[in-house]
């Protein structure tokens, strides 16, 4: 299954996505987020495809929510889940930053993933126990431990409350910090040891089902800011604190949970 994915992934890459970079025309969508062409037609081609590899229900992010809903509903058992283009922004202003992500799940947890950097030819994917690999070659996202004022962190400000993002601005425990406008590609980044620490607060299934499955089977160390257990929270709005070594994960969500007022 995960072979048949990579080639099609790379395959909607190839005729559907880099073929209309910096020429695709889009709009906005009432969430205030970019759509363009290629949204559409790459998750049309990816829905008819991955249900010959299996045939079950696909959840797409540009599908309606009833429907979305839906396939929720139906695929405990086998679901697609899939970003046709995270960083549609980038992708529209010519920023060769921009991914595409299948997730294939059971009983809502991530089995299989693949995140697809086309611009670098660049291929994370994971098989739930089998590990993480890029283009071939395996994923150790943990080695020293980086001391969180060294660390180099990937955060979107935006779905944090408030005092979060206003201590993390003026009063930052990190080194620096990196927001590129893909958040698929953030999981895949930390798992290849690119970024040390990530906060979210708040991603789409189609945004995590397959990188935080590559983080995971990398090594790395996941739960939501309010301290769940990551694949256990609630699918549709789901919070995330990471980091590729445990030790760095320690400190990291224990200031970021002293943050944000939450117990640790």
């Amino acid at each position: 299954m995960l072979d048949a994915v990579i080639d099609l992934v790379r395959r909607m890459a190839r005729d559907e996505v880099l073929p209309r970079f910096r020429f695709g025309k889009g709009s906005k969508k009432t969430d205030g987020t970019f759509l363009s062409e290629v949204d559409r037609a790459a998750q049309d081609a990816l829905v008819k495809a991955l249900q010959l590899i299996a045939p079950v229900p696909v959840l797409g992010e540009e599908m309606s929510s009833a429907d979305q809903a839906a396939a929720w509903s139906q695929g405990d058992s086998g679901l697609w889940c899939v970003d046709p283009l995270d960083g549609t922004t980038n992708y529209l202003h010519g920023l060769p930053h921009f991914s595409i992500s299948v997730a294939y799940l059971r009983h809502g947890r991530a089995t299989h993933g693949v995140v697809y950097h086309p611009m670098h030819d660049e291929l994370f994917a994971a098989v739930a126990g089998g590990g993480a690999t890029l283009n071939g070659a395996r994923l150790t996202a943990h080695g020293a431990t980086v001391a969180l004022s060294d660390a180099l962190a990937a955060i979107e400000p935006k779905q944090l409350p408030v005092p979060l993002r206003s201590i993390l601005a003026s009063r930052p425990p990190y080194y620096s910090m990196r927001n590129w406008g893909a958040g698929t590609l953030d999981w895949c980044y930390l798992a290849a040891g690119r970024f040390d620490v990530f906060l979210h607060g708040g991603q789409k299934l189609w945004d995590y089902t397959a990188g935080a499955l590559i983080l995971e089977e990398a090594g790395g160390v996941l739960e939501t800011i309010e301290g769940q257990s990551f694949w256990s929270a609630s699918p549709w709005q789901r919070s995330v604190i990471a980091a590729g070594n445990p030790s760095t994960f320690n400190a990291w969500a224990a200031w970021v949970r002293a943050a944000h007022g939450a117990p640790n």
